[in-house]
């Protein structure tokens, strides 16, 4: 395995940064991984995978190891469904297209997510209803310090909105190497989020599949989402915000036709689209970056950005939010390295 110095991100991040690593390494096995965990020594370690939650700012010290582990395998069936076993390095969606082709359901609403496996507990990604915490098993991760391999359950993990244990108290202390999930036979289907019914009527669908709900899904996905490929982005780059029920009410009587979700906690969750966008951010640009035409919790690099750049327009738009609404928006993707 090769470390390389002064390595290039620019193709790694799907914001398209032009920022680069001080140490650059690629596993492709567990050994590999450990092998460069002996190397680091004092050296600070930045895990890269699908480089798609993440804002580059510049130059990043230390070893940025790029997790390539590749496989999935069935562990266990039964008559309710099986527990297959992902490891970290394999593309999200990907892993989403082929669970579908395979007949595993529970996955659907989670299709075109980018990044990879890996990441996915990390932040407890969800969409349209579902969370990675409703179909997860376990995952199996190594300790940074001590190169042991630890298995975490759903519990353990601590899963939140967009958080878990890997996020908080254990933050930097694990590289996650597989995931488990449980996925089953007979599907259950969560269509009433967002436009899902919507979506299947359009497509003149009568008979609900997985596959269905994923193709709604996509679509969905590919009418307000910008492609990487095309637009430099990291999709959603705010968390949308939960706030108190009498806070809503108050916002309610200003604002009558904001959108709250009600939490079990009997908090409310507020899109934080539909705040961005009624403070006339969206489609706005400064200089080389800009909010998204069609989505305003996404920010975009129209090319020649520098991640300090879209820092600042996310630091004027949290200010701006907080200003008129009293709400705090927090970001959603991953500050790494140094101006």
């Amino acid at each position: 395995m090769e470390i390389v110095s002064g390595y290039s991100l620019r193709s790694l991040n799907t914001f398209g940064l032009n920022a680069s690593a001080e140490f650059f390494a690629q596993a492709f096995t567990t050994d590999e991984i450990r092998e460069v965990l002996s190397w680091k020594k004092n050296r600070s370690l930045f895990v890269l995978g699908g480089g798609s939650n993440i804002l580059l700012m510049g130059k990043v010290p230390g070893i940025t190891l790029q997790n390539s582990l590749r496989g999935i395998e069935i562990i266990q069936e039964d008559a309710d469904g099986w527990l297959v076993k992902v490891h970290a390095g394999e593309n999200w969606h990907q892993f989403v297209m082929h669970s579908i082709e395979q007949g595993w359901a529970g996955l659907e609403n989670l299709s075109l997510i980018p990044g990879n496996v890996g990441a996915s507990p990390m932040q407890n990604i969800g969409a349209y209803g579902v969370e990675l915490k409703d179909v997860f098993h376990s995952l199996e991760a190594i300790n940074i310090y001590t190169l042991e391999t630890r298995v975490f359950d759903a519990e353990e993990c601590d899963f939140g909105y967009r958080t878990s244990v890997f996020k908080t108290t254990e933050k930097g202390n694990y590289i996650i190497t597989s995931v488990t999930f449980r996925l089953l036979k007979k599907p259950v289907f969560h269509t009433s989020y967002g436009a899902i019914e919507q979506e299947l009527e359009a497509m003149g669908v009568t008979d609900l599949t997985i596959r269905a709900v994923s193709d709604a899904v996509i679509r969905i996905r590919k009418s307000k989402l910008p492609d990487p490929v095309q637009i430099g982005n990291a999709g959603s780059f705010f968390k949308n915000p939960v706030i108190a029920s009498d806070h809503f009410t108050q916002l309610k009587e200003t604002y009558p036709n904001i959108p709250g979700y009600a939490q079990d906690d009997g908090s409310v969750k507020v899109p934080a689209g539909w705040l961005i966008e009624q403070a006339g951010w969206k489609g706005k640009r400064l200089g080389n970056c800009g909010v998204h035409v069609h989505q305003a919790l996404v920010l975009v690099n129209y090319g020649g950005a520098t991640g300090k750049e879209i820092w600042n327009l996310s630091e004027f738009i949290v200010q701006d939010i907080a200003s008129k609404y009293n709400i705090l928006l927090e970001r959603e993707v991953n500050v790494v390295g140094e101006q």
